[in-house]
């Protein structure tokens, strides 16, 4: 009888230690999945924002439905951030980083009217929509460290600077349609404020190398190998900014490290 109490006890004594096991790792599953969803949302806007300068200068469909999909991308990912239960950021600061996002979204209608009714945008529009993103994204940022400093999940350096690397990417994919398309290049340049753009692209080498130099292996390194294939090819274009340089092909190949740096993270996350 006591020899059954016993088994009994120490049955329950298991079960409760699997099932703070499992708490744990929902709580670490919930902070990297809240990572993971503000990344989304930093790198979506500027997907947008890219789109947008491409459509300023032609008015099309298809690049429209481009800043639709970076809109509607980013408001999935503001969506999720909202109903985190993870508490890596407080409700205030989610609160304001969402106003952000309204006020980008409200000038991107606009925007997008302007071009769409006129034929051409409204510089002060447009000026004031690169100023929107500029603080936004800098805001997405510094909230991305804190909700990493928070304790709830312990992150990956290789997916951390993978991360960066898409960012980064993203961010002179956008300026340099900003260059290439508009004539307010300069707002959202931000030459007083920001690295340029050149400085941004050898950031980009380093992130890059760091993550090639790593244990990468089968699937994970080729699509590494594709990135690199890639950057190579436009990275003078960065490097020396050109008129004469054709700004779709540095467009779509910048989408293709994009989406092959996208690719990456999900394998590393799989395998972590």
């Amino acid at each position: 009888m006591k020899d059954a109490r016993l088994r009994t006890q120490s049955l329950v004594a298991a079960f409760m230690l699997l099932a703070l096991t499992a708490m744990g790792a929902k709580a670490q599953e919930s902070g990297a999945d809240f990572l993971s969803d503000l990344h989304d949302f930093r790198v979506n806007n500027y997907m947008a924002l890219d789109a947008f300068y491409n459509f300023s200068a032609t008015g099309d469909t298809d690049t429209l439905n481009r800043i639709v999909v970076g809109i509607n991308n980013s408001n999935d990912a503001m969506n999720s951030i909202v109903a985190s239960t993870s508490g890596a950021l407080s409700e205030e600061q989610i609160e304001q980083l969402k106003q952000e996002f309204d006020q980008f979204k409200n000038l991107m209608r606009g925007n997008i009217n302007e071009v769409r009714e006129r034929g051409y945008p409204d510089l002060r529009l447009t000026a004031d929509l690169a100023n929107q993103a500029l603080g936004m994204n800098t805001l997405a940022t510094e909230l991305y460290t804190v909700a990493q400093e928070s304790g709830d999940t312990t992150p990956d350096d290789r997916i951390e600077s993978a991360r960066s690397a898409t960012v980064v990417m993203a961010q002179m994919m956008a300026r340099y349609a900003a260059r290439t398309h508009s004539s307010v290049a300069q707002t959202f340049q931000g030459a007083s404020s920001e690295i340029p753009l050149d400085e941004q692209a050898k950031a980009f080498d380093q992130l890059l190398g760091a993550l090639r130099s790593d244990t990468a292996q089968g699937d994970l390194k080729a699509m590494l190998e594709d990135v690199a294939s890639k950057w190579r090819f436009i990275r003078g274009s960065y490097i020396n900014y050109n008129e004469n340089n054709v700004g779709f092909v540095i467009d779509r190949y910048s989408k293709g490290i994009i989406e092959g740096l996208t690719s990456a993270i999900e394998l590393m996350r799989a395998s972590a």
